[in-house]
């Protein structure tokens, strides 16, 4: 077994109690996508796939925290760990923790190399269009978060980890913004199409919840 599926195997232990909207299958995900970008970019796949499957190990500390924990932040000191651990070099374990550790979206670190904005994009991709749009209702259910918000609220001004903190607020506050947000070509192209369904779904939602035939 190569070093990469070593590494890939005992990451896995990781998310064997994750919840579904942060889980392996996430980081499959992920993995596809920054594959596909990587290679359109001639990035150092090395580095990225390292990234890719460490870049959420710091999840369940910050869903446990109730979001008081930064996984990004979390995550690149316990990659760090687990890479020194296989006798990884310095150099390679630097551009590694660089990119977990700028890769939230709700962060004032910045990626700075090709594989770190690589990463960036493909996490923020699996966030938008249908998967982004199930994901984000998948992560109100595993918090006892409402369907929808009350009629009044003004949902840029409640609280996430609550009971407003709802599919439709993560829209409105995060989900939206991302398509603006892509730092590659490749990312910005996918952003656009899967933004569109997200626009259309949450419409419709808001006419329904509404009584709107």
């Amino acid at each position: 077994m190569d070093l990469f599926e070593q590494i890939k195997e005992e990451v896995r232990y990781f998310f064997e109690e994750s919840k579904g909207s942060h889980d392996w299958e996430h980081v499959e995900r992920v993995y596809n996508l920054a594959l596909h970008i990587g290679q359109k970019e001639n990035a150092d796949l090395e580095i990225l796939k390292l990234a890719v499957i460490l870049h959420d190990i710091g999840r369940a500390e910050q869903d446990n925290s109730k979001g008081k924990i930064c996984h990004a932040e979390i995550g690149a000191a316990l990659a760090r760990q687990l890479l020194e651990k296989y006798g990884l070099e310095k150099e390679k374990i630097d551009k590694i923790v660089h990119c977990i550790e700028t890769h939230r979206f709700r962060n004032s670190k910045e990626p700075k190399s090709k594989e770190a904005k690589i990463l960036f994009d493909a996490d923020k991709l699996d966030s938008i269009g249908a998967v982004g749009v199930g994901r984000a209702f998948l992560f109100a259910g595993e918090h006892g978060n409402k369907l929808h918000n009350s009629k009044g609220i003004d949902v840029e001004k409640t609280d996430a980890y609550t009971r407003e903190d709802t599919a439709y607020r993560e829209f409105i506050v995060k989900l939206r913004k991302i398509k603006d947000k892509m730092l590659t070509q490749e990312g910005k192209r996918i952003a656009e199409e899967r933004h569109k369904f997200m626009e259309e779904f949450f419409e419709r939602l808001n006419k329904e919840v509404e009584g709107e035939l």
